[in-house]
């Protein structure tokens, strides 16, 4: 495992080629395994999720660590997820903005946070889920990201889709559009980490350039925003859900790019890279989508680029003063969308392997390329539905990521002191050494008696949120799992399996 894990790791240095005797290789068919072995000798990455060896823990450009998050979210969605607040709230810029700052400052610190497991386990982000959930706890938790990301990717290719239509002048249909940005995903996330993180690194420039762009062009028109009502406590929390599970989404990935640092890595600059690379691009789009969309509802080209072609045609429109120079500029918009589905689908590759053991076996491009088989023709089918299903999807998936994220915090900080060593590598797939997970999975279910009477959907609202609150159902859900899992699992310690579970002692 060692000499592949060399291959496929992000540092600069010669490595060797030999898979040694890597036990997802030989668990291969024999035809698979020759293919895999073909791509490895060309650099593509074909290791899965067996945790990294100390000794092949050895990049140290930690700054890498921020331009890949500052790739991954510099892109157009992250733009049409600060236009839902004037969009579907009701909020003027002011109120937009206030909440966008507040949210991403709180929500970053759980991604940031767990890009430090990484470096003293060298675990993905799922097996490290089964310390506290256990096995079979995680397998379902994997199952779960595996929707999540897959929904992603869905709505990440309609705006692809949508910026590619827009630069052509609708002689580019969006299906086209769609199809061209799954496949260059695809190609990246195929060729694997090293590759998606080098493309990362340089990926944002051109795109914060654009942006900087359509402001300078369309500033005379930003200056003069609409007046508002004054907002309401149910707009304010709705929007601040929404914004919520948009960036902690990324907690349950994390690790998987920081496996390769080493356990010496500074834990406060690993912090610092992850956090700023989230907050930074996050706060700026986000606040930029607010703004152009507040000012839509005043201009009557802004808004009919808007119902021609969504978020990417309220962009267009904005840069049609700049002629055919604006169209090039709607090509690199679109171009960040490959920046962020290429960490989703590599990570749900990952998830896919941690389901089930013989998962574990497929190597992670198969897994990849049946979600561009999935992401195709599903984004196609639901392209003229983007923003209510954003709206939706970023509300449900701030409730289980709440949750989760609440369980993996306390194990890591109240019960294994933040310590590295009592993360037995060796244990990552022997489920009799894991934890049993019944605390964790108590908590979490428990957790939504209060997450579902704090909801407020378009389908369902909940009668706390009834009652003027608007949507508090992740703030509910990850302060009640905070308190059970803490109780939980001490019952678990001094009780039941009176043991840890993944330490060298079990």
């Amino acid at each position: 495992m060692a000499d592949l894990e060399k291959k496929v790791s992000i540092t600069s240095e010669p490595a060797s080629s030999s898979p040694q005797g890597d036990s997802e290789l030989a668990a291969q068919p024999s035809w698979l395994r020759q293919w895999s072995s073909k791509l490895l000798s060309y650099g593509v990455e074909v290791h899965g999720v067996t945790p990294v060896q100390p000794e092949q823990q050895t990049y140290t450009n930690f700054i890498n660590l921020f331009f890949l998050w500052l790739g991954a979210n510099g892109c157009i969605i992250t733009f049409s997820s600060g236009t839902l607040g004037p969009l579907y709230f009701g909020l003027g810029l002011r109120d937009s903005a206030l909440c966008i700052l507040f949210v991403n400052a709180f929500g970053a610190l759980l991604p940031a946070y767990f890009s430090t497991f990484g470096p003293g386990t060298g675990m993905r982000q799922m097996i490290f889920a089964r310390y506290s959930f256990g096995y079979f706890g995680a397998a379902l938790i994997s199952a779960a990201n595996i929707v999540t990301f897959m929904g992603f990717l869905i709505l990440n290719g309609i705006l692809g889709g949508q910026a590619l239509a827009s630069a052509s002048s609708g002689n580019l249909s969006w299906d086209v559009g769609i199809v061209i940005i799954a496949l260059i995903s695809l190609f990246l996330v195929f060729c694997g980490y090293r590759v998606i993180t080098t493309y990362e690194k340089f990926a944002w420039l051109p795109v914060f350039i654009v942006f900087i762009i359509a402001t300078g062009v369309g500033g005379k028109h930003l200056s003069n925003p609409p007046p508002v009502a004054p907002a309401t406590a149910a707009q304010v929390f709705d929007f601040m859900g929404a914004l919520f599970g948009f960036v902690v989404s990324w907690a349950t990935l994390a690790a998987d790019y920081t496996i390769y640092m080493p356990a010496s890595a500074p834990k406060a600059k690993v912090f610092l890279y992850a956090y700023f690379g989230f907050l930074i691009p996050l706060v700026l789009l986000e606040i930029l989508g607010a703004a152009f969309m507040n000012t839509a509802f005043v201009n009557d080209a802004w808004m009919a680029g808007y119902e021609v072609n969504g978020v990417a045609g309220l962009l267009a429109a904005a840069l049609e003063p700049a002629g055919r120079f604006g169209k090039f500029c709607m090509v690199v918009i679109a171009m960040s969308v490959p920046a962020a589905c290429a960490p989703t689908m590599y990570s749900f590759g990952i998830s896919f392997q941690c389901v089930a053991p013989i998962f574990a076996y497929v190597p992670r491009y198969v897994f990849a390329i049946c979600a561009t088989a999935v992401m195709i023709p599903v984004s196609i089918v639901g392209a003229h539905h983007f923003d209510e299903a954003l709206t939706n999807f970023l509300a449900v998936i701030g409730y289980y990521a709440a949750s989760f994220s609440a369980v993996l915090l306390i194990e890591h900080k109240v019960y294994r002191s933040s310590d590295p060593y009592l993360y037995d590598r060796t244990a990552w797939n022997q489920w009799r050494r894991l934890p049993l997970g019944w605390a964790a999975w108590l908590a979490f279910a428990c957790s939504f008696a209060l997450i579902v009477p704090g909801m407020s959907e378009v389908w369902y609202t909940g009668p706390i949120a009834a009652k003027g609150t608007g949507d508090i159902g992740f703030e509910l859900g990850f302060a009640t799992t905070v308190v059970l899992y803490t109780i939980f699992r001490a019952v678990d310690l001094r009780f039941v399996t009176k043991r840890l579970g993944g330490t060298l002692s079990d």
